[in-house]
């Protein structure tokens, strides 16, 4: 949904938009997961994001106007899937540095497609993700 602003991360110097910080998370998730791989899977550790979906559960009531609609809200079973594959499956040893929807590795997407479905380019870019790395270390010092 949104590049990481690496020259304003916390929203210092534009208006704070909820949607936008929301993607940059998601976007920082994908990185974190591309950066974890990078740096460990010598090691034979893998780390990859996912999209549960929008879950039929109660966490709606704090977003505001923002509502899924019934047809694309999930069950609870049905958001845990993805996570359930991804730390269970063999299939998926020695994978790491993607990101994984439906049960599957989402399609890359160069301009977006309404559904907020699919992974853009930018957030599996490992040079953003050693960037957004070594920010988070200068954070935590």
């Amino acid at each position: 949904m949104s590049p990481i602003v690496f020259d304003d991360i916390h929203f210092m110097f534009r208006p704070y938009d909820p949607w936008l910080a929301y993607g940059q998370s998601k976007t920082a998730s994908i990185f974190f997961a591309v950066g974890a791989t990078a740096r460990w899977f010598k090691d034979g550790i893998t780390a990859n994001a996912l999209m549960p979906g929008a879950i039929a559960t109660n966490l709606q009531r704090h977003t505001g106007s923002l509502r899924t609609p019934p047809e694309r809200q999930k069950t609870i079973a049905q958001g845990a899937a993805t996570s359930v594959l991804l730390a269970t499956s063999l299939l998926l040893k020695g994978v790491g540095g993607r990101y994984f929807e439906d049960c599957n590795e989402a399609t890359l997407v160069t301009n977006g497609n309404g559904y907020m479905s699919g992974v853009a380019p930018y957030a599996l870019n490992p040079d953003n993700a050693d960037r957004l790395w070594n920010e988070s270390l200068r954070l935590l010092a």
